[in-house]
């Protein structure tokens, strides 16, 4: 039982901790996205190509 006032402020402070960057992440708009996958998925550019190789020195 005495685990239990260990275990639990700590996932009271973790829980705190999450809740503080999830406000921080929407007050900066960090999910702001206007042109995300919503349109990108409508569209028929693939890149399915390897990026191309460095030329060796």
């Amino acid at each position: 039982m005495q685990i239990l006032a260990v275990l639990i402020p700590v996932s009271l402070f973790l829980g705190f901790i999450g809740l503080v960057a999830f406000v921080w992440a929407m007050r900066t708009k960090q999910f702001d996205d206007p042109q995300g996958d919503a349109s990108r998925i409508l569209t028929t550019d693939y890149d399915d190509k390897p990026a191309p190789s460095a030329p060796d020195a």
